[in-house]
């Protein structure tokens, strides 16, 4: 079978948290959604629930055509999902439920449209059961939020196409996630197997008075849960073993296993620990609401995600991927003979990072040069210096550069560079970026910058490459026609009041 594989329109089915979370990670990528939920209310919830998330996804970057606007909703589920691409069913966790709900889906869209369940642990090969078509049905579980946090476990069961898998981990991938792939159909899969782990750890805890929820929590966020951030459990005790790694660790704590350290089976969830549970939580939370506690989540999670993004590392690489994948689809294809150059250009849109801002959470100096010089690196590739340039040992250096600050920019704040072509000759161009507050249009700062082209291997200059000069050329007829900046050729100086 072939399935779909341009996914223009996402169905949604079931409105909850995880539902509401596909939603708002959808529409962030410039998707259209459309989401089914017979619940009374669930629309508002649900516009609700997105409306929440969009700040954090505005700050790690939305899609150019991105826009909550695109999100339709209608309690009928074959209505809803008669003319979808893909469908996410997030339906509450009940087996009975979820084969009833896929039997209508699958009554309710063509054949070659993937059907996923957000199940968090039920068997693919039950729910699929009553399905006509059972090869496109599949698991795609997420992980809360799902429109931060990248990962998303796949599996199918007894009757699923291996094709649909793929194809649906394809485009888990290209909506900014990192699909894993479950090996053989078991209940609970693989991460929520190690966190139940851990849960009914906690409980036992709880019920025998060891440790309080609050403690519980702060054994994990001040200890472990910091490192399993980059390095999960094997390699994390694979550095425990030293320079021999794994097996000195294994030979070492090996006979720990054999302790009575864990109690698997779960404890009776009697009322006395369910008021502990309770009581201990709210505790936790204070005077905050579920709705502050998530965007307190969120922005730690970003925090966390960015810094591994400076890594390449972890869920920082899938970060990276997918702004890289934005970027490349918003900008302007490279310069071709004969074609027109937008004046001034606009190449490159990024997001402030948790990593950029000072004190007074405001961006320094030196992040403004970098981004600017992410304009720069944009002009670059458009005007032709690809690979095989850099490999022909040639390379492009500032000779002079001057920033003018305008307005502060914050954390979380989108920015776009717009940049102007002032000057050029054989060996030289001279830019001028405007760094752009991405939503209103205001300039924030001004970069003007001088490079040339250098043979790295001489260590002197060199003429461009004729290629390149014929971009350069373009470029200069196109912007001669703009003025040129006010704030262009200044220099630093104290105008003393006569």
């Amino acid at each position: 079978m072939a399935y779909r594989r341009e996914i223009r329109k996402v169905g949604i089915v079931g409105t909850g948290v995880i539902g509401a979370g596909w939603a708002a990670r959808c529409l962030a990528k410039g998707l259209d959604v459309v989401a089914s939920d017979p619940a009374p209310g669930a629309e508002e919830r649900l516009r609700a629930a997105v409306a929440n998330a969009w700040p954090a996804l505005a700050k790690l970057g939305l899609d150019a055509t991105a826009d909550q606007a695109r999100l339709t909703f209608d309690p009928d589920v074959a209505q809803a999902m008669a003319d979808v691409d893909f469908v996410q069913e997030s339906a509450p966790e009940r087996e009975d439920l979820k084969r009833k709900v896929h039997a209508a889906i699958d009554a309710s869209v063509p054949a070659d449209v993937m059907i996923a369940s957000s199940s968090s642990g039920l068997l693919p090969s039950q729910i699929q059961l009553d399905c006509a078509h059972p090869e496109r049905v599949l698991i795609g579980h997420p992980f809360n939020p799902v429109y931060l946090l990248p990962l998303v476990e796949c599996l199918g069961g007894d009757k699923t196409d291996p094709d649909a898998v793929q194809t649906a981990m394809d485009f888990y991938a290209s909506i900014g996630m990192r699909p894993l792939r479950v090996r053989k159909e078991i209940e609970g899969y693989i991460s929520d197997r190690l966190q139940e782990a851990i849960w009914r750890e906690a409980l036992h805890m709880v019920t025998e008075g060891v440790a309080s929820t609050d403690e519980i929590d702060d054994s994990i966020i001040y200890g472990p849960g910091l490192r399993w951030a980059l390095m999960g459990p094997c390699l994390t005790f694979h550095l425990a073993g030293g320079d021999v790694g794994m097996k000195h660790m294994l030979e070492q704590f090996g006979p720990a296993l054999k302790l009575p350290w864990t109690k698997l089976v779960a404890p009776e969830l009697t009322d006395e620990l369910i008021d502990r549970m309770v009581t201990g939580t709210k505790a936790q939370a204070g005077n905050a609401s579920v709705k502050e506690l998530e965007q307190l989540r969120d922005n730690c999670l970003i925090g966390i995600m960015q810094t591994l993004r400076q890594h390449d590392y972890a869920a920082g690489r899938v970060l990276a991927a997918a702004e890289a994948s934005r970027l490349a689809s918003q900008a302007p294809a490279a310069w071709a003979a004969g074609s027109d150059v937008p004046a001034p250009l606009r190449l490159y849109e990024t997001t402030v990072q948790i990593g950029w801002v000072d004190y007074n959470n405001h961006v320094t100096d030196s992040r403004f040069l970098e981004i600017a010089g992410e304009g720069s690196e944009a002009f670059f590739r458009y005007i032709g210096m690809d690979q095989a340039y850099w490999d022909s040992g040639q390379a492009v250096y500032a000779l002079e550069t001057h920033m003018t600050h305008v307005k502060e920019a914050k954390l979380g704040d989108r920015l776009s560079i717009t940049t102007q072509l002032l000057d050029s000759d054989e060996k030289r161009f001279q830019l001028y970026h405007e760094i752009c507050n991405g939503d209103s249009g205001e300039v924030l700062a001004s970069v003007e910058t001088l490079l040339i082209n250098v043979d790295s291997n001489a260590s002197r200059s060199t003429a461009l490459p004729a290629q390149i000069q014929a971009a350069l050329e373009a470029v200069a007829a196109s912007h001669a026609a703009v003025a040129r900046p006010e704030r262009s050729g200044r220099r630093v100086s104290m105008t003393k009041a006569r």
